[in-house]
């Protein structure tokens, strides 16, 4: 296997083209995340107060993203990341259609169905190529660019769609700005991407003949070729220290749940604007995505562990404030914490799979920790809308997931471990 030179900067031009390629992605969920809850009721016929219907459209996104995870992490080893990449995509042309013509709520649902097939095979395939490509000592730098990129392109998308809806109607903004992300995705992936691959299997081959510096300590008794039954209980209950990596991922999600239906609602409820809602979500978006900018890059200083650990407390505590104060400027500022608690746990999470996963079925073992990440939006819209519509008071969602936060961050922190080779390296000799 000819050798394949691992870095950012050895391989800037295609990790800029991947940068790119997750902004995009970010920008097609984040056009659903303010003017369609907000609007439920006015444009999409939702009765005031169903708030099981209204969390139906991110149950259903949540379980179909979460299979597409999944089954994008297998398929990438067989057919090679950029071809999934395509393909997710392509899925992804008939969604600001159907929005614009959609005659009921059912639509919406449908349309974010075809949105979890894209984010499930986009977003895992920019996350893995990145992964492909760099070195170990820069997975929390690459994931923190990554999950950077992805989020602030939700935030702004938020921001956006808010004016455009305001400007030329919720349907007529919605199919401009998604029809021109759709395209100019699919034209950028045919044009300039490549697929990384042959870097995986370089490094696989790599390891056979030299072992690293500081080894990372990979899970025992594992075959070289594990099927995808063995790499699925490995990352859900077999390897303890994936297993809880995998739950951690699960419940963080339903923060996003939260702030993607719940949020928007209850804003409205206190009479904030749309565009007001916009900004106030958008706040979560941005301070989430700008400090992944150092706090991946702090995780390969200082380990995964610890910044992980208190960004579920950090966040979960943001959520919590959200409800014990009022105005524009607390909900602000409320999201915003929520929002740093992220960007210490999302990259980190991310980065400790990689670090105890062996490159020959890494990209499997990413798929399957985002297949319980993002199970979590299922499971937390589904619990939102019983918690709501049980209490009859949107208030109560807030709670729910903040005292998830805590109580998963405390299973973290008993089942977890340091995963940075160098911080933590294997002692026991080769573990494959």
């Amino acid at each position: 296997m000819t050798a394949l030179p691992l870095g950012i900067r050895e391989n800037l031009t295609q990790f800029s083209h991947q940068l790119v390629q997750v902004l995009l992605v970010g920008f097609a969920i984040g056009m659903m995340r303010t003017v369609i809850p907000a609007l439920a009721e006015t444009e999409f016929g939702v009765a005031r107060g169903s708030f099981l219907l209204l969390t139906a459209f991110v149950v259903a996104f949540g379980v179909v993203k979460a299979v597409m995870n999944f089954v994008a992490g297998r398929l990438s080893e067989r057919i090679g990341r950029k071809r999934v990449l395509l393909w997710g995509w392509v899925v992804a042309l008939p969604i600001p259609v159907m929005i614009w013509a959609a005659p009921n709520w059912g639509w919406i649902v449908a349309a974010t169905v075809l949105l979890g097939v894209n984010q499930g095979l986009c977003w895992s395939m920019t996350q893995t190529a990145k992964l492909d490509i760099t070195r170990a000592d820069q997975r929390g730098l690459t994931m923190g660019l990554n999950e950077f990129s992805g989020y602030v392109g939700v935030a702004i998308a938020g921001v956006v769609t808010a004016y455009a809806a305001e400007a030329l109607g919720a349907r007529l903004g919605l199919l401009i700005f998604g029809m021109a992300v759709v395209i100019a995705a699919l034209v950028l992936t045919v044009v300039w991407v490549k697929d990384t691959l042959p870097w995986a299997k370089a490094e696989t081959a790599a390891h056979k003949f030299s072992a690293p510096q500081y080894p990372p300590r990979y899970p025992l008794g594992v075959s070289e070729h594990p099927s995808t039954r063995e790499v699925f209980a490995l990352m859900s209950w077999r390897d303890k220290r994936l297993a809880a990596l995998s739950q951690a991922g699960l419940v963080e999600k339903f923060v996003d749940a939260l702030v993607w239906v719940i949020f928007p609602v209850f804003l409205v409820g206190k009479g904030a604007s749309l565009t007001e809602v916009g900004w106030i979500v958008g706040a979560y978006g941005f301070v989430w995505g700008g400090s992944q900018l150092f706090t991946g890059r702090l995780s390969d200083h200082v380990g995964r562990f610890w910044p992980s650990v208190l960004g579920m407390w950090v966040c979960g505590a943001g959520v919590l404030m959200v409800v014990l104060g009022d105005g524009a400027f607390w909900w602000s500022l409320s999201a915003g914490i929520a929002g740093f608690g992220m960007a210490l746990l999302y990259p980190n999470l991310g980065a400790a799979v990689a670090d105890i996963t062996l490159p020959a079925w890494r990209g499997s073992a990413i798929g399957i920790y985002r297949f319980w990440r993002d199970l979590g939006y299922g499971i937390g819209a589904l619990g939102l809308g019983l918690v709501a519509h049980l209490t009859g008071a949107v208030e109560a969602g807030f709670w729910f997931v903040a005292l998830s936060m805590f109580a998963s961050g405390a299973l973290l922190f008993v089942w977890g471990e340091e995963t940075h080779p160098r911080l933590n390296p294997a002692t026991e000799g080769p573990l494959t």
